[in-house]
């Protein structure tokens, strides 16, 4: 029997933010309620209740606070079992591990607001895109190696997993908010079709930045 949550999860997150719209995905595919409060400022006295640091996505769930989407996918999994995030099959858990951390670890936070804007301020405003397509391209050819011997319709196979929702959001930003010519990664360019034909993806993921300058406005 599905393990159901006494009271309605709080999700504060924001329409572009990768690491919300992972925690998002996972909701949505575990089939999940919860309430979502959209945050413009990291400076949100709400926000700043749940998590002193300003960040999103933070999941209150009860008198349970989780913040860092990490910490908030690993709880959804131990708690609410449906939908597993992870494959039974530990090489291809161990990929997903790898994706996860290539993302969260190697990219994501290469190309996060703060960073990026003192790149502009140390180097020359013009520097900013070339500094977040470099890194994101950086890791994107990893991420062919890894996948390349594991993927099926999705990341580690024909089931979506973790490292789909790490994924389906930062290619969506490569394309979409940092302009990456995508040519040397055919791979992604394949999952990224196969994420597009799922409506849980194609929700999530629809909110686009009103203008190129966006990205550098929220991480």
């Amino acid at each position: 029997m599905e393990q159901e949550s006494e009271t309605t999860m709080k999700l504060f997150s924001h329409p572009i933010s990768s690491c919300s719209r992972r925690v998002r995905l996972a909701l949505h595919l575990k089939g999940l309620k919860y309430e979502l409060i959209n945050v413009t400022s990291g400076g949100d006295p709400e926000l700043l209740k749940v998590n002193p640091m300003g960040y999103v996505p933070a999941l209150v769930d009860g008198t349970t606070v989780v913040s860092d989407s990490y910490a908030i996918l690993l709880y959804l999994e131990e708690k609410f079992p449906q939908h597993a995030l992870l494959p039974q099959d530990l090489i291809k858990k161990s990929i997903n591990y790898q994706v996860a951390s290539i993302v969260s670890s190697s990219i994501q936070p290469l190309q996060n607001m703060t960073l990026v804007n003192y790149i502009g301020e140390l180097v020359g405003p013009d520097e900013k895109l070339p500094w977040a397509q470099y890194h994101i391209r950086k890791g994107f050819v990893a991420l062919e190696k890894v996948l390349a011997n594991h993927a099926g319709k999705y990341a580690t196979g024909d089931e979506i997993f973790l490292a789909d929702l790490y994924l389906a959001p930062q290619i969506d930003n490569a394309l979409n908010r940092f302009k990456v010519d995508m040519t040397d990664f055919p791979l992604l360019l394949k999952l990224n079709k196969a994420y597009s034909e799922v409506p849980s993806f194609q929700q999530i993921l629809a909110d686009k930045p009103q203008e190129p300058s966006d990205f550098i406005k929220l991480q």
